[in-house]
């Protein structure tokens, strides 16, 4: 605990800034390919166009969902359900596997902190001269540069909170509306919310947010296990730790290879030390190997002090890459991606709701006829309009007919009032029928809609 300006304890103390230092490496040209691949999808895919209308669309007041070609309904929300269920079985998969990946390379924190490092680094140079900076007295040139970092910053935060409301309004309608100054007011608070919030959590918590807010930071260890795959110390190897010079024998110093630089201290985005073994504060970016591994080429040693690895790999022991959980979780994800996939390649672009008239259970409409009404709501999710014929195939004495004629615009949804007519001694009770409706110019168009025709009791066969 910290005193208080009043002589007393605080429970609270401000979190002091870190400086992450700039490092180079393999695992560094994957964090900036995962960057610029994420981030490339996130602000160009609003601006494609797919059969003339933008290929990703969040069309909230009209209730409809494009992406790529597929086009969604509030009644297809079985298929977000499926994602999330996707998601979560992808990130225990992963977890389970390989530890942090998703932190280290595609969390949405780490690649837009990752692109407010480089602004910052750009602005006000490397490590050093950033701390040099802030611990000098405010000047023209001090407040030169804070001020064209706060700029790029801001303009980048604008930007993505720009982007972000034109997968939910489209978005070149939207430019035109903000070069007018015409936006709407729900348009305007979700785009400076999230501009807000991507300046807040990638530009000044940064770290913090790994550290204390973020829940999977909490609960990440229980889908850890002894054959996980991590970032670890040797810390058999580089015990006891020392430095020397580069001609120096390390075993007639009595000294592991570990140098003590403290250079996996410098290059940690949220500041830990590698070398106190693994800590949930750790988002596996990986940063520490590539440091590590280039000061042991300066001297000499092999790479590998700090690397990916596993507990039972450090101790001597056999490493099981195929273990009970990762194989469930493995079985479970390919079974509902194999799921959401041939649903989709299945999804049949109508949708059928048939109601019974509840006011009447049958009507006799003469001739030994038997007459029963339905409430009918179709949805035609195609993008092009479609009158539909109606058949009961299993019961050829049935008619049908429909009032008015169903007949749908692209995307429109129609209520119809509908009558299933039957003989009267077709049947008793009450009988379970299949209604298929098909568009008459695209037969691939099929639904069917499994109903109840109702006949007087005692006129069975």
């Amino acid at each position: 605990m910290n005193a208080s300006p009043g002589g007393g304890e605080t429970l609270y103390v401000k979190e002091p800034k870190i400086y992450p230092r700039e490092v180079s490496g393999r695992y560094d040209r994957l964090r900036k390919i995962a960057v610029f691949v994420l981030l490339g999808l996130y602000y160009l895919m609003p601006w494609l166009t797919w059969d003339g209308r933008q290929a990703v669309l969040f069309d909230l007041p009209a209730r409809r969902f494009f992406i790529l070609g597929l086009e969604f309904w509030p009644q297809d929300f079985i298929y977000l359900a499926l994602l999330l269920i996707c998601a979560g079985l992808s990130l225990f998969f992963f977890t389970a596997l390989a530890g942090r990946l998703w932190c280290g390379y595609a969390c949405p924190q780490t690649v837009w902190t990752e692109v407010f490092l480089w602004m910052e680094r750009w602005v006000e140079g490397d490590r050093n001269k950033q701390m040099k900076l802030d611990k000098a007295p405010w000047s023209a040139h001090k407040i030169g540069r804070k001020a064209l970092k706060q700029f790029l910053w801001i303009t980048f935060a604008l930007w993505t909170g720009f982007t972000f409301v034109g997968f939910f309004t489209p978005i070149r309608e939207l430019g035109i509306d903000v070069v007018s100054f015409s936006l709407g007011g729900w348009e305007l608070f979700w785009g400076l919310f999230y501009s807000f919030a991507t300046y807040g959590n990638a530009g000044i918590l940064r770290s913090q947010v790994c550290k204390y807010m973020c829940p999977y930071a909490r609960f990440q260890s229980a889908m850890f296990d002894r054959d996980t795959l991590v970032i670890s110390y040797d810390e058999a190897r580089g015990e006891p730790r020392g430095g020397r010079r580069k001609s120096a024998d390390p075993k007639a110093l009595g000294l592991g290879d570990c140098v003590s630089c403290t250079l996996c201290v410098q290059v940690c985005p949220t500041g830990i030390d590698i070398r106190d073994g693994l800590q949930y504060e750790c988002i596996a970016c990986a940063a520490c190997i590539d440091v590590c591994d280039q000061v042991m080429d300066k001297m000499g040693y092999e790479p590998g002090l700090i690397r990916y690895t596993t507990e039972n790999a450090l101790e001597g022991k056999p490493t099981h890459v195929l273990r009970p959980r990762v194989i469930i979780y493995a079985v479970l994800l390919g079974a509902v991606l194999t799921g959401i996939f041939v649903s989709l390649g299945n999804k049949v672009p109508l949708r059928v709701e048939m109601i019974r008239d509840r006011n009447t259970l049958y009507r006799e409409v003469g001739n030994g006829l038997v007459e029963n009404v339905y409430r009918l709501k179709l949805i035609n999710q195609d993008a092009a309009a479609h009158r539909y014929r109606v058949t009961v195939p299993d019961y050829p004495e049935i008619t049908t007919e429909a009032f008015p004629a169903l007949v749908l615009e692209a995307g429109q949804v129609g209520e119809f009032t509908f009558t299933l007519t039957a003989p009267a001694s077709l049947g008793a009770g009450a009988m379970e029928v299949d209604v298929v409706f098909e568009a008459e110019d695209d037969p691939a168009i099929v639904k069917v809609a499994d109903s109840r025709l109702l006949l007087p009791a005692g006129n069975g066969q």
